[in-house]
């Protein structure tokens, strides 16, 4: 059984969390809160020397860091990872966009405005620059979205999983998702799909959810 080592509050964390709820994969949870520190301590610097959640154990003394490379390789073999060639192309572009272009802003400004007390008067001076690339971002996505239900390969994969983590939080941290209708279309569409969880979820919440992999 896999463990994995996150914290809840944090948008990378629950993408892993998410895609496992999706196919209905066992794990067990290690809480880790980074803004303790929790993740700088001598053992876990070990298990992973960058000194960030998530990480997934998947074997003895393995350990699988980065979200999106995670989402990955739990999706491999299941729907949620296209096997022709030009949709894994695909989905791993909006991936790599998620890390360079919306992460960096979003989340940046998600971390410091809503999990950091205090954050808001730490950062001022980068705020503006949060926001302009963060809507950046946001039209980009938009604009695909005019005329694509999902990001790749038509259908629901680890690219809207790794690009719904921080989009969904926008509104937390001073995004206004009005002018993106697309976008808040999507947004339904991901919390639609079968054995969907909520950022707060835990895996003991429920039993036996109904699955992308169960074919529900």
């Amino acid at each position: 059984m896999y463990k994995l080592y996150s914290m809840q509050r944090s948008g990378n964390s629950y993408k892993v969390r998410l895609a496992l709820a999706l196919l209905n994969v066992p794990y067990e949870a290690v809480e880790v809160d980074i803004l303790r520190g929790e993740s700088r301590t001598p053992d876990f610097l070990t298990k992973n020397p960058s000194g960030q959640v998530p990480l997934l154990e998947v074997g003895d003394d393995r350990y699988l860091a980065e979200s999106n490379a995670i989402l990955w390789y739990v999706a491999v073999g299941t729907p949620l990872a296209p096997e022709n060639r030009i949709d894994r192309a695909e989905a791993l572009q909006w991936m790599f966009f998620e890390q360079h272009a919306l992460e960096p802003n979003i989340g940046a400004a998600y971390f410091w405005l809503s999990l950091v007390k205090g954050g808001r008067d730490l950062q001022t001076h980068a705020l503006e620059d949060w926001m302009e690339r963060g809507y950046g971002a946001l039209q980009v996505m938009e604009n695909h979205l005019k005329t694509n239900a999902y990001f790749a390969a038509r259908q629901l994969t680890v690219a809207d999983i790794a690009l719904y983590g921080y989009t969904h939080l926008a509104d937390r941290c001073d995004f206004d998702l009005v002018a993106f209708p697309a976008i808040r279309d999507w947004l339904k569409r991901v919390e639609a799909a079968p054995g969907f969880v909520a950022m707060d979820w835990r895996p003991a919440d429920i039993d036996n959810p109904a699955s992308i992999a169960a074919g529900a």
